[in-house]
C-alpha cells in the first residue's frame, strides 16, 4: 500500500530567508526560461526576477542560473542567512557535490559555490507541489524577451498562490 505524500512550501519550516528557484520550457520553437523569488519565513514576498536564456532548450542550464540570479538576487539584498529550494534534484547534486571542471556548466556551477563558500546559504531539494510560484516566475521568464528581469512586486496572478504557501497549505504528491 501506497501512503499519500503531503508537501508544503517551506515544508523544513527554516526560519531565515527563502529562495525558490525553477525553469521551463515552453512552445515551438522552444523557449526556456527561469525565475524565483525571495520570501521571509513567514512566506512574505520580498522580491522575484525571472529571464529568458535566448537561443538554448537546456533545462539544466535554466535552473542553473536561477540559482545563481537568486543567489546574487539575495547578496545585493544584504540577505545573511537563506536557503535555496530547487525541484531540480540535479542541479542540487551539483552544485553541493564534485563537478569536472569539463562540465558544460562548470563556470555557473563554480560561481554558485564561490556564493555558498562565502556566504550562510544552503541549497536543498524540494518537490514540484511545494515549488509552484517559482514555476509562474520561470514561465514569466519563458514568455518573455528579457534575459533577466527584477519584481520588486508580485505580479497579480502570483498573489493567491503566495497566501497559499504562507497558510501552510499542503498538496498531494501526485
Amino acid at each position: 500500500m501506497v501512503s499519500d505524500r503531503w508537501i508544503s512550501w517551506n515544508s523544513r519550516n527554516f526560519n531565515c530567508h527563502i529562495l525558490n528557484v525553477d525553469r521551463s520550457c515552453l512552445g515551438t520553437p522552444t523557449r526556456v526560461g527561469y525565475g524565483g523569488l525571495i520570501r521571509n519565513s513567514a512566506g512574505l514576498f520580498l522580491k522575484g526576477f525571472s529571464g529568458l536564456i535566448h537561443g538554448s532548450t537546456c533545462i539544466l542550464q535554466a535552473e542553473l542560473t536561477a540559482i545563481l540570479e537568486g543567489y546574487r538576487m539575495a547578496v545585493n539584498m544584504g540577505i545573511e542567512e537563506l536557503v535555496c529550494f530547487s525541484d531540480s534534484q540535479i542541479s542540487v547534486n551539483l552544485v553541493s557535490g564534485e563537478v569536472s571542471k569539463f562540465h558544460a556548466y562548470a563556470v555557473i556551477i563554480q560561481d554558485i559555490k564561490d556564493i555558498l563558500a562565502s556566504h550562510n546559504f544552503r541549497i536543498f531539494h524540494t518537490l514540484r507541489e511545494g515549488n509552484h510560484c517559482a514555476d509562474f516566475s520561470a514561465k514569466l521568464g519563458a514568455t518573455s524577451t528579457a534575459p533577466f528581469l527584477e519584481h520588486q512586486y508580485p505580479p497579480l496572478d502570483l498573489i493567491s498562490m503566495l497566501k497559499i504557501d504562507a497558510s501552510g497549505t499542503c498538496f498531494l504528491r501526485t
